[in-house]
């Protein structure tokens, strides 16, 4: 009964202790759960600040890059512009442009050249050459459009023509970069005065031609870059009918036409010598033998 009171005792412990036993045994767990859960968070926020530093440093380096260079079309461009309009205005005209050309200052507009011809009787024309600063050449090109229409013209032509120099201008600019560098060795050498006299003598005709090509390199892209700085625009003026003449103008027309009327005459006695005289021989030759057939037969007499 003892063996069987044990037992029985034994059954209705076990639950509890096993309770209890469990109760405890979360404790632990969770205290270490929790310590590697703590221990885990420290690492991804240590893991998360480095990336973070990381990428700010990345995009530091990015920011820090120097800018790539862009380099722009270098365009010189050439304006061509005709207007139509009676002769007796061209010359006015041709004066307006100008003024207002002048009147854009030296740093805008500068004149080049201008020209103008026609006398009584004849066609008038003129020309007019400017140099515009580029960014103001299609706002100038509307102006002397005006212009023209308030005179009473018309334009009749209008063009554009551009020319790419950015390669020549970068080559020329390399090509000074590289003489420049080799007058520096050369006067070099003839500072130190190392070497034979024939070699030093020949440095400084070598750097004589450097120098040379130096300055018409530097001139080269003088040239080019005010190409493009100022475009160049030609101006044509033309007349409807030549001008109108006085009392010189029926003489000058007489005289002028005596020319046509001699060489018409030649002309006409040129075209009948060729015909007259083939006829002439072919008829000369017809009467020869005319004659000398014809005369040796006798009439028939009649019987």
């Amino acid at each position: 009964m003892r063996q069987g009171f044990k037992c029985t005792l034994f059954a209705g412990c076990a639950p509890w202790l096993f309770l209890s036993g469990c109760a405890e045994a979360p404790e632990n767990g969770a205290t270490t759960d929790m310590a590697e859960i703590s221990a885990d968070t420290e690492m991804a926020s240590a893991a998360a600040d480095q990336s973070e530093e990381h990428q700010s440093g990345t995009m530091s380096a990015i920011d820090s890059r120097a800018e790539i260079p862009v380099t722009m079309p270098k365009v010189a461009y050439v304006y061509d512009f005709g207007y139509r309009l009676p002769g007796e205005d061209i010359a006015t005209l041709q004066q307006d442009h100008a003024d207002l050309c002048e009147a854009q200052g030296p740093y805008t507009c500068q004149i080049l050249s201008m020209t103008h011809s026609g006398e009584e009787g004849e066609y008038a024309s003129g020309q007019l050459q400017l140099a515009v600063a580029a960014p103001k050449a299609r706002d100038f090109g509307k102006k002397l459009a005006a212009a023209a229409s308030g005179a009473g013209g018309e334009q009749v032509s209008a063009t554009m023509q551009g020319e790419e120099l950015s390669k020549q201008i970068v080559d020329t600019e390399a090509r000074l970069r590289a003489r420049t560098v080799l007058r520096d060795r050369l006067l070099d050498v003839l500072e130190t005065r190392q070497g034979k006299v024939s070699e030093l003598v020949e440095a400084e005709r070598g750097v004589a031609r450097v120098n040379e090509e130096i300055d018409q390199a530097r001139s080269w892209l003088e040239e080019m870059r005010g190409r493009v700085a100022y475009s160049r625009i030609n101006i044509a003026y033309a007349s409807h009918s030549p001008a109108a003449g006085g009392f010189v103008e029926p003489v000058r027309s007489a005289v002028g036409s005596l020319g046509s009327l001699l060489g018409m005459m030649v002309a006409a006695l040129i075209v009948m010598l060729a015909v007259i005289v083939p006829l002439g021989a072919i008829g000369i030759g017809a009467m020869r033998l005319h004659r000398r057939y014809g005369a040796g037969k006798s009439p028939v007499s009649s019987a």
